[in-house]
């Protein structure tokens, strides 16, 4: 069994920034929600088991709302109990979402809003028959996609536009600029998968499965690639939803989120990243009982019973 005491700390706490994974097939989106439990529910039931502290104190943010991405929250213990504090977070979440990294974070860092892009990618499995190994990772088109048409629909994205028709609505969600710029938008083709990879500085809730959706119309020839750029310029949610239905989301993953080299440098004195790898223990002397005793390297606020 393993606790922590609660720590409480006058000036600033000490912030972390976590690495998460999510299995597609486990249902999980971000955004809190207790019932049925989300990624960051299940991470704050985890963090709140270890630290004694409610989920307001440690302020959990993520970088976005789906499966996977960039986390910070602040941290009720020692920098240098990293690895600990890893795994056990690990050892309380489901085994469909994993903590893959957790570093030190300098007080500044903020998961979402310090962000300087984001890479999704969108799976597409264009094959007359589904393979199953793909079933719940990748969305299946029957219909055989012009991949030279999506590409050339895929250019009206690149660039900054205010991308309205783009976005569902989202109630009690913070008002946010609809101008987004995205840096590339590519149609990958590897066997019968077609992977769509977007970058961008940001993107409306949404846009990126309304993005794949209308090209999808476009590999199927229902809409010419101009189509891209008049539903841009029209600036209305209305008219996206005249041609095409938002894409599935167990076919989307947040690949990666940039952030600037300065933002990512650990305070000072701060540790090696955990990446939760098991550490090697010494073999005992001679000399020495065969009773496991804690190193003493562990830091104190961690008990064993």
């Amino acid at each position: 069994m393993l606790g922590l005491a609660p720590l409480r700390f006058a000036s600033p706490p000490p912030r972390a920034a976590a690495a998460v994974s999510a299995a597609a097939n486990g249902g999980h989106s971000w955004q809190y929600q207790p019932s049925p439990p989300t990624i960051q529910c299940s991470i704050e039931n985890a963090l709140t088991r270890i630290t004694k502290l409610d989920r307001k104190e440690l302020c959990l943010v993520g970088a976005g709302r789906t499966d996977t991405g960039v986390a910070h929250f602040t941290t009720p213990f020692s920098y240098h109990c990293l690895d600990s504090m890893h795994s056990a977070i690990n050892g309380l979440l489901p085994h469909e979402i994993r903590v893959r990294e957790i570093s030190a974070a300098r007080p500044e860092f903020h998961a979402r809003t310090s962000t300087k892009s984001k890479i999704y990618h969108y799976k597409i499995y264009n094959g007359p028959v589904m393979d199953p190994f793909h079933n719940h990772y990748a969305y299946h088109s029957a219909y055989k996609l012009n991949s030279q048409a999506m590409r050339e629909a895929a250019k009206h994205f690149v660039g900054t536009h205010d991308f309205t028709s783009f976005a569902n609505a989202v109630h009690n969600d913070r008002v946010r600029s609809p101008i987004k710029k995205i840096v590339r938008f590519d149609v990958i083709e590897m066997g019968a998968m077609l992977q769509l990879e977007v970058e961008g500085t940001g993107f409306l809730y949404r846009q990126v499965r309304n993005m794949v959706a209308l090209l999808l119309q476009v590999g199927k020839e229902a809409l010419p690639p101009d189509i891209v750029a008049k539903i841009i310029a029209a600036r209305d949610r209305k008219e996206l939803a005249k041609v095409a239905l938002s894409a599935p989301p167990h076919g989307l993953y947040l690949m990666s989120v940039n952030y600037d080299k300065e933002m990512l440098q650990p305070p000072e004195g701060a540790p090696h990243i955990s990446f939760g790898r098991t550490h090697q223990i010494s073999k005992f002397s001679e000399k020495q009982d065969h009773k496991f005793r804690p190193s003493s390297g562990i830091p104190a606020v961690f008990a064993t019973a």
